[in-house]
């Protein structure tokens, strides 16, 4: 009976027990801290203008002719004689070498016989026509056979004109049998030796021009971009003399082996010789980033600017097209006064807030 009772007792217990509210778990755990806004990086910023580069380029150059003739022969005939040779200097119009003329001086002569004649019957026929004409005046001669004196002497006319160019024509040749120089110059190559037989056409001699020579180099188009750009290049010989250079002229089309142009370019102050090697050089003149200040986001290498003052500071992240691994970037669309992170520009994020240091 007094255990019935026990049990009785421990259930109604219970039974309270569970009746009761027990307290929840927001009850009795402090709530959760709100997320706390982004904390400002420290950085440090420079403009553009204060950090920029502008690095140098250079390419091989050679100083060229701006004209290197193959000098032929025009005529047939034995070399007489050659008056230059190797490296020597020549002014135009001076005589280099001589062939034997003279078959050339026979045709001549027989072409001034052949003029002279025809002159003298043009003379006959000029006499017999004012003749023909008095008669014909004085009734004694028919107006048909007039016709045909005057006929005859417009052929005698054209006769002589023809006889007058086959000696101009004899003449030319006899001049081509002297081979000059058809401009100043130094003769590179001579081809010839005194007592050969050449033909027309035969080379006898290489001459380079030598005043106004031009420098010739072959650049990327990126690097001819920079040219028209305003750089300002200079031409740097092996033996240490600088010239100031300036672009004249750029091939259009780009050289499929090696996807270069090829440019020429005026050199200023004492001429130098064809065949002068050295660099062209001359800086960039775009300004470029610092390799030091390029970080990667994604794909793409750029910088990190701040935009806004105080508290509105904000670090952006710009793109630099082309730019690579450990070379300066060009600041493509960066104004000079943009600040850019020089210092902390490694942890940043996008649109990060920044507490530009003192």
């Amino acid at each position: 009976m007094l255990t019935s009772l026990m049990f009785r007792g421990a259930a109604l217990a219970a039974l309270t027990l569970a009746a009761l509210p027990w307290p929840t778990a927001s009850a009795t755990q402090p709530a959760a801290p709100a997320p706390a806004a982004s904390a400002a990086a420290v950085v440090q910023v420079q403009p553009l203008s204060q950090v920029a580069l502008h690095p140098e380029r250079q390419a091989s150059a050679q100083v060229v002719a701006r004209n290197e003739a193959r000098l032929a022969a025009e005529v047939g005939g034995v070399l007489q004689r050659w008056s230059v040779d190797v490296g020597q200097s020549v002014r135009a119009g001076q005589e280099l070498a001589r062939l034997d003329a003279t078959d050339l001086e026979l045709a001549r002569e027989r072409a001034r016989a052949a003029r002279d004649a025809a002159r003298a019957r043009l003379d006959l026929v000029q006499t017999q026509l004012r003749r023909a004409r008095e008669l014909q005046a004085q009734g004694f001669l028919s107006p048909e056979a007039l016709n045909a004196r005057e006929t005859e002497l417009a052929l005698l006319s054209a006769e002589l004109a023809s006889a007058e160019a086959a000696l101009q024509t004899a003449e030319r040749q006899l001049a081509k049998a002297v081979l000059r120089a058809p401009f100043a110059g130094t003769v590179t190559q001579r081809l010839a030796q005194q007592g050969e037989m050449v033909a027309p056409g035969t080379v006898l001699f290489v001459l380079a021009q030598t005043a106004d020579v031009e420098l010739q180099a072959a650049l990327s188009p990126a690097e001819v971009a920079e040219l028209r750009a305003g750089a300002q290049p200079r031409f740097v010989t092996d033996d240490g003399q600088v010239r100031a250079a300036r672009l004249l002229r750029v091939v259009p089309t780009v050289a499929p082996a090696t996807r270069l142009q090829t440019v020429r370019l005026a050199l200023q102050g004492a001429a130098l010789p064809p065949g002068t090697a050295g660099l062209l050089r001359w800086a960039a003149p775009q300004p470029h980033v610092p390799a030091a200040l390029l970080v990667r986001r994604g794909t793409q290498l750029g910088v990190f600017v701040v935009e806004g003052q105080g508290a509105a500071a904000r670090a952006r992240f710009v793109p630099l097209a082309g730019a690579q691994e450990g070379r300066p970037a060009a600041a493509a669309g960066l104004p000079e006064a943009a600040r850019l992170v020089v210092r902390g520009q490694q942890a940043l994020r996008d649109g990060q807030p920044v507490t530009p240091a003192p």
